[in-house]
């Protein structure tokens, strides 16, 4: 199972952060992979139309055409409703996480956390009430579906501050304010 977070073309590698990959960019690596003579065949559309969506569209000077891809993330910008990205994640086994917005610098990494840690322990606390009884009803897997997106959301939000560098800039900050608590080296007495 995977997860998408934001934008759906927003490809990292493993540890990094890498913009937003463009509709091309992602078609192009697919086709790495997937064979555009099966994807043509099993669409029924042209070979021609499969390459053209590895190229950038035409409107930025490439001979491209405007992909599925393309189409799916415009809807998303209409409509504003995330239950299509979801939709396309459910497509590949998977679930969308919206990034968090208005993270603000140098959070305390501490409280952020806790509040990781509260979460979870609240989505426990759903769980094991709601099992209480060996039945599960849909009311019940609703709050627990409830209680693990907004786990999930916490998570994110952490992980956007530490990849943006919030932890490790508040730790410097706070190391340069505060006197050094670092052991030091006995000192080497001359005779």
């Amino acid at each position: 199972m995977w997860a998408a977070t934001g934008a759906l073309a927003n490809a990292r590698a493993p540890g990094t952060m890498a913009a937003a990959m463009h509709s091309h960019e992602v078609m192009r690596e697919v086709l790495k992979k997937t064979s555009a003579k099966q994807i043509a065949a099993d669409m029924g559309l042209s070979l021609s139309l499969i390459y053209k969506w590895a190229e950038p569209a035409e409107d930025d000077s490439g001979s491209g055409a405007s992909s599925p891809l393309d189409r799916v993330g415009q809807l998303i910008r209409i409509t504003h409703d995330a239950r299509i990205a979801q939709w396309v994640c459910e497509q590949a086994d998977g679930f969308f996480i919206r990034n968090p917005h208005n993270l603000p610098a140098l959070q305390p990494l501490i409280p952020m956390t806790n509040d990781i840690v509260q979460e979870f322990a609240d989505m426990l606390a759903t769980i094991a009430i709601s099992s209480g009884d060996n039945v599960i009803t849909k009311d019940e897997a609703k709050s627990i579906r409830r209680r693990w997106e907004e786990l999930k959301n916490v998570t994110e939000g952490f992980v956007k501050a530490a990849e943006t560098g919030n932890f490790g800039a508040l730790a410097a900050a706070d190391a340069a304010k505060a006197p050094s608590t670092k052991l030091q080296p006995p000192m080497k007495h001359q005779t």
